[in-house]
C-alpha cells in the first residue's frame, strides 16, 4: 500500500509540476479527523501533536487522546506514527502513510490518499483503512477538506466489514491566525456513528497552534450527547 501511494503521488508531482497548477493551496487539516500534514507537505516537515476528547454528558465517560509525530520523507508523501489511548489505557498502535496526488482547477484543489494500518492491543487483531482526499480553495477565506474511504478493509465478500468513512470539513479564515471549521464525520458498521464538531483553530506562535471544538455525537448504541474536543500542534 506504502509503494502504492508513492508511485502514483510521484507521478502526479512530475506531472503537476509540469503544469500551471504547481503550487498547492493552502487548506486547513480537520481537527478530529487529523491529516498527515497538509496535502503538497515539503520534504522534512516535522509535527507533533495530541488529541484529546471526552463526552460531556453519560455515566460511561472516558476520555479519549492520542499523541503523534508526522514526518513528510518526501515532497508530497508523509508518514504518521500514532499511539490511541482511552484515560490511562494504550489501546492501539497507528501508522500512517498519505500521499498527494497533485493540484488541478487552476492550483485551487488538491488531492490524495491516506492509509491507516492499526493494531489493536486488546483484541489483537489488525484493521486497515483507506480514504481519498479532496481540497478546494474557493476564495482568500473560504475552503473545504472532503474524505471518502473504507474502515476495516476485508476481500471477503461475505465479510461485514468495509465500512464506509466520510467526512468533510468546511473552513473560514477570520484571521491571518484564526480559522472558524465546522467538521462531519460519519462511519457505518458495528461503530457507527455521526460527529458533529464545530471547531476554532487558532495560531499561538509561529511553529504551535491549538484547536478546540465543542459538538454533537450520536452513535448506534447511545443517544446524542455533547461532546468536547482539544488538539495542541508543535512543528519543527
Amino acid at each position: 500500500m506504502g509503494s502504492f501511494l508513492f508511485t502514483v503521488a510521484s507521478t502526479a508531482q512530475a506531472s503537476s509540476s509540469k503544469g500551471k497548477a504547481s503550487a498547492y493551496p493552502h487548506i486547513p487539516e480537520p481537527m478530529v479527523f487529523d491529516m498527515i500534514r497538509p496535502l503538497g507537505a515539503h520534504q522534512g516537515e516535522f509535527e507533533t501533536n495530541a488529541l484529546a476528547t471526552s463526552p460531556l454528558s453519560g455515566s460511561d465517560r472516558v476520555t479519549h487522546w492520542a499523541p503523534e509525530a508526522e514526518l513528510a520523507f518526501a515532497d508530497g508523501m508523509a508518514i504518521e506514527f500514532e499511539f490511541p489511548f482511552q484515560d490511562d489505557r494504550l489501546t492501539e498502535y497507528k501508522l500512517g502513510l498519505q500521499g498527494t496526488f497533485g493540484t488541478f482547477n487552476h492550483g485551487r484543489s488538491v488531492h490524495g490518499a491516506q492509509y491507516l494500518g492499526i493494531y489493536d492491543r486488546e483484541r489483537h487483531t489488525y484493521l486497515n483503512s483507506l480514504v481519498y482526499m479532496l481540497g478546494n480553495r474557493f476564495s482568500s477565506r473560504w475552503s473545504t477538506m472532503s474524505m471518502i474511504g473504507l474502515a476495516d478493509i476485508s476481500w471477503s465478500r461475505s465479510s461485514q466489514r468495509n465500512d464506509l468513512i466520510l467526512n468533510h470539513s468546511t473552513f473560514y479564515d477570520a484571521t491571518d491566525s484564526t480559522v472558524l471549521g465546522l467538521e462531519v464525520n460519519y462511519l457505518t458498521g458495528h461503530d457507527s456513528h455521526v460527529l458533529l464538531m464545530p471547531q476554532i483553530h487558532q495560531r499561538l506562535t509561529r511553529l504551535a497552534n491549538i484547536q478546540f471544538g465543542l459538538g454533537v455525537n450520536k452513535s448506534r448504541s447511545e443517544s446524542a450527547r455533547p461532546e468536547v474536543g482539544m488538539r495542541l500542534i508543535h512543528q519543527f
